[in-house]
């Protein structure tokens, strides 16, 4: 094995924007994303590509919510696995395609990934976690009484359901994506968190309606593959405090001190947004990680050679 890097790439970085949001252009933009993977491997890095899932996953949602005058509802946990097939076969063709093109022959494979969660994670008693489309405040009923589900009114935009993100406790195919790791396969692996699933008193596993965060489970995973890097794609080249505000800052370099004090301040990062990626980076460095860089997808190979992009380290 050479170097191992495990890289999470946004969900919403596969779509580029509302007039782009259909299969095809989703692929193009994994395209472009495999691309700098494959440099990266061509470099010596080893890697595992986690993914983001979220609108991907409101899609299906979506659809299904239209559908369901004539066919069943699809649960959250089968949407999250129906993901992890489409968006591994689209980022797992474009690098092989991509490895072709340079000359490297590396296998490529989409592991669908279980993350277990606990049953009594405090986030099932109060689900925060908005998804599917938005409804009217008598469907919104309807769906509380006959479904169970949790529903709030969002932004005044109107109702929408709301479901638990428990915290990743283990990756369930970790010796599977470990194993295929050390024969030099290039591993897609729990993509949008991985699907939630909780084992009962004798250790089965089933299915929960819940969503995981992907960094989260990034960070958990590479922290249990012992990998040298843990690199975060995003909507931004840079990490920046007070972002969006006329004291913006952008930052070439923290420590794990400085990105610990700033996330506890609580109004550099946006709590849906950059604040679990820095939250990932500091569980990934408190768990014995070597360095973490959070960039775009376009300045991915720039960031490796230190010229853009925030490099975080231990102190």
């Amino acid at each position: 094995m050479g170097k191992l890097a495990v890289v999470a790439v946004g969900g919403n970085s596969l779509i580029k924007d509302k007039a782009h949001q259909d299969v095809r252009s989703q692929y193009v933009a994994a395209q472009e994303t495999s691309e700098h993977i494959a440099a990266m491997i061509g470099e010596g890095w080893d890697v595992v590509v986690g993914h983001g899932n979220g609108p991907q996953v409101g899609f299906i949602m979506r659809r299904s919510e239209l559908a369901a005058h004539e066919l069943h509802r699809i649960p959250l946990d089968v949407a999250g696995a129906d993901t992890q097939g489409a968006l591994g076969y689209a980022l797992g063709q474009n690098l092989q395609n991509a490895l072709r093109r340079a000359g490297l022959e590396r296998p490529v494979a989409a592991v669908v990934t279980q993350t277990e969660v606990d049953p009594h994670d405090p986030a099932f008693d109060s689900p925060s976690k908005p998804i599917g489309s938005f409804m009217g405040p008598e469907e919104a009923a309807l769906r509380r009484e006959q479904d169970g589900w949790d529903v709030v009114e969002d932004a005044n935009r109107g109702w929408r359901r709301v479901v638990a993100s428990p915290r990743p406790l283990r990756i369930v195919e970790l010796d599977a994506i470990r194993t295929l790791v050390g024969s030099g396969v290039v591993v897609i692996a729990a993509g949008g968190g991985g699907i939630p699933v909780v084992a009962d008193e004798r250790g089965d596993l089933r299915g929960v309606e819940a969503v995981i965060d992907k960094d989260l489970a990034s960070s958990l995973l590479a922290r249990q593959l012992g990998a040298e890097l843990f690199l975060i794609t995003t909507a931004v080249e840079k990490v920046a405090l007070q972002f969006g505000t006329p004291e913006q800052e952008w930052l070439d370099h923290l420590t794990l001190s400085e990105a610990r004090a700033y996330l506890a301040e609580g109004r550099h990062f946006a709590r849906g947004s950059m604040a679990p990626k820095i939250q990932a980076v500091v569980e990934y460095l408190d768990g014995g990680g070597v360095q973490a860089i959070i960039t775009d997808p376009a300045n991915l190979q720039r960031a490796l050679r230190g010229e853009t992009g925030t490099l975080i380290t231990p102190d």
